[in-house]
């Protein structure tokens, strides 16, 4: 199996957002870049605030769903 990520990056303006990837590097540039996801798109510059790493896509994703369910205070005590 692969070795997935789950990520929480911080906007410009404050916000969070949490993804999964492959490539975390490789990821983070293209949010920068504008090229990561929608909702980063014009928030950028992006900053990694945390990652984990999981076994397989389907752990990763289970565990972004997780995440995107938290209050923000529970996202912020990750880190």
């Amino acid at each position: 199996m692969n070795n997935w990520f789950v990520y929480v990056v911080e906007c410009k303006d404050g916000t969070l957002y949490t993804g999964i990837t492959d490539d975390v590097e490789s990821r983070i540039k293209a949010h920068n870049e504008g090229r990561g996801a929608k909702y980063t798109k014009g928030r950028g510059p992006v900053t990694l605030k945390y990652f984990e790493k999981m076994v397989g896509r389907s752990e990763a994703t289970k565990r972004e769903m997780g995440i995107k369910k938290m209050k923000r205070g529970e996202k912020l005590n990750l880190w």
